[in-house]
């Protein structure tokens, strides 16, 4: 993968790997570590992704790394730091993250219910499609469905808004 490309894929989806990252991890040093690590996967390994929707792929390959930093907090709980140090510039990534935040609840919250439950419960509260079947009641492929719908409409109504 060239400079030029890769620069412009993160341009084009670095705001929406930090959301899904912020929203499961609620730090925003974590989720700016997420989003070097996504990056850096696609940079050194860009054959990791093979076709289909790279922004699917990225928002997943967040969300697994996301995962991976719960269960080792559930594992190693870390003391907090008493005063919260800020670097220069952090204030300014943070408007912008909450903005690009708001915009994703704004979408998710106009989506169909079943919808919205199914991909809250997946992406940002790390349960399977299994386990969403099984709390939920419904199949296993009417939650596919309904996650893979879903996706669709918030990919359509963020794009629609300038993501």
């Amino acid at each position: 993968m060239d400079r030029g490309t890769f620069e412009a894929i993160y341009d084009r989806y670095g705001r929406v790997v930090y959301g899904v990252a912020f929203r499961m991890l609620g730090e925003q040093a974590a989720a700016e570590d997420i989003v070097q690590a996504v990056f850096l996967t696609l940079w050194s390994r860009p054959d990791a992704y093979h076709e289909g929707n790279i922004g699917g792929w990225l928002a997943r390959v967040a969300r697994n790394r996301c995962l991976d930093v719960l269960r080792v907090r559930k594992t190693r709980p870390e003391a907090e730091m008493p005063v919260e140090l800020v670097a220069e510039g952090a204030v300014d990534e943070g408007v912008f993250a909450r903005l690009e935040g708001d915009r994703v609840r704004k979408a998710l919250a106009a989506l169909p219910e079943d919808q919205r439950i199914a991909i809250e419960m997946g992406f940002f509260g790390g349960v399977t499609h299994a386990e969403i079947a099984t709390r939920t009641g419904a199949p296993l492929g009417t939650i596919k469905t309904r996650i893979r719908a879903g996706l669709r409409r918030l990919r359509d109504q963020l794009g629609a808004t300038g993501a």
